[in-house]
């Protein structure tokens, strides 16, 4: 993750920022145990098919296709958009790196779209003033587990025919209206890393869609075979049309010749140990999100009662998943680099998220600059905040990172 901390870390935190953000426990050493010792195949196997279709089946689209990272998902996901020299896509500066980073090494324009500051997601009026003739896709995030305002985004996308990635990392357990980020755009990319809602074994990733083409291409880049445009040959080749018994290359080898690749294919197989251990986190996501949204809510209370602080806005019909606590204080009243540093002197580990993605070297060498994106710019340099949030976290360090949030904002409050 990219992460600022602005304070010298003591030793050790009262409260200290999440390294796990999922709650490990026998279960998950019984689900890998049992993998590892079944005698079965521990790779691309039946654990990772069941897997998938859970995962399907809770987000609510027709397939879900497991991959080693989110990293990964949001590689292949950018690949589907069949982006051309010159196309564009409209992205936010509030997020991780590697949403967007998959977008230097095509010849493409990324536009970023400043966010909305109640809730530091994409703003879709900003959004619709970017589009041009050019604009193929708009790729978002939903920030700390709060989904973006999607049916605004969605009729921006239909309007123009654009297609909407979701990068869905923080979002799991979410809900918007009823319905599940993964299942709110055209592409949905989740992330299984050590500090995600659910983990599976450290790394992990799943592509959502309901489209059943975008499946299959991801189902072959994934397992080393080339995403590729076929045609049917006639009378096979070396005169048989059927592979042998036994033969590791499909039919296809035989029957089709290849028109135009689109993508060499990789070796992107999630395990079956890790895929056991997500089968079983996934079991206890509502558990594991009630414990964050009990967190967020004792926090939120703390904060009601200062008027220098906004916390994240949470929309009518929205479920927020908490995979980040976010606020922003006033800067005029608040030095929000000094309220760090005394929450740090307190034991309270706290780290920024995001430093704005178009001020980044390599996105100001493609034409990004300073006052692109205002709103995320002043959020990062004097007014963003998170805090610890995760099911770890017992009651007796919540209450202590009430008080000490308490405490550290009458230090930093301007006289």
């Amino acid at each position: 993750m990219m992460e600022t901390n602005l304070a010298a870390a003591p030793p050790r935190y009262t409260v200290p920022y999440s390294r796990v953000g999922s709650r490990l426990d026998e279960s998950d050493v019984a689900a890998v145990r049992e993998v590892m010792l079944s005698g079965a195949t521990l790779s691309a196997g039946e654990v990772r098919e069941r897997f998938e279709e859970r995962f399907a089946a809770h987000v609510g689209v027709r397939h879900a296709l497991s991959v080693t990272s989110g990293t990964v998902a949001l590689e292949l996901a950018i690949h589907l958009l069949d982006l051309e020299p010159g196309d564009e896509v409209i992205t936010t500066p509030q997020t991780y790196q590697a949403t967007i980073q998959p977008l230097l090494d095509r010849d493409v324009r990324v536009r970023f779209a400043d966010v909305d500051p109640a809730t530091a997601n994409i703003d879709p009026q900003r959004v619709a003033a970017l589009v041009t003739p050019r604009t193929k896709a708009i790729l978002l995030v939903h920030y700390g587990g709060l989904p973006a305002d999607m049916d605004a985004v969605m009729r921006v996308a239909r309007e123009h025919g654009l297609t909407v990635v979701e990068d869905a990392a923080h979002a799991l357990g979410s809900s918007l209206n009823g319905r599940r980020p993964g299942a709110l755009g055209h592409i949905g990319c989740f992330s299984f890393h050590s500090s995600k809602n659910i983990t599976t074994l450290g790394e992990g990733g799943m592509v959502t869609t309901d489209r059943d083409d975008w499946a299959e291409r991801l189902r072959r880049v994934r397992g080393n075979q080339a995403d590729m445009v076929l045609t049917p040959r006639e009378g096979g080749i070396a005169g048989s049309s059927e592979p042998p018994f036994g033969a590791l290359y499909p039919g296809e080898a035989y029957t089709h010749d290849c028109l135009r690749v689109r993508r060499a294919g990789t070796n992107a197989a999630l395990s079956e140990a890790a895929a056991a251990m997500g089968l079983v986190q996934l079991g206890r996501l509502p558990e594991l999100v009630a414990r964050r949204r009990a967190v967020a809510a004792r926090l939120t209370a703390e904060l009601a009662a200062y008027d220098t602080v906004r916390v994240q806005s949470v929309p009518p019909g929205v479920e927020h998943a908490y995979h980040l606590f976010t606020f922003s204080v006033d800067s005029r009243r608040v030095d929000r680099d000094e309220l760090v540093r005394v929450l740090a002197a307190e034991g309270v580990e706290t780290y920024l998220r995001y430093f704005p993605l178009h001020l980044l070297p390599e996105w100001r060498a493609r034409g990004s600059a300073l006052g692109d994106c205002p709103r995320a710019e002043k959020a990062w340099f004097h007014e963003h905040m998170n805090l610890p949030c995760h099911p770890e976290l017992t009651d007796g360090q919540v209450e202590f990172l009430a008080a000490a949030v308490s405490r550290a904002l009458a230090k930093a409050t301007r006289a």
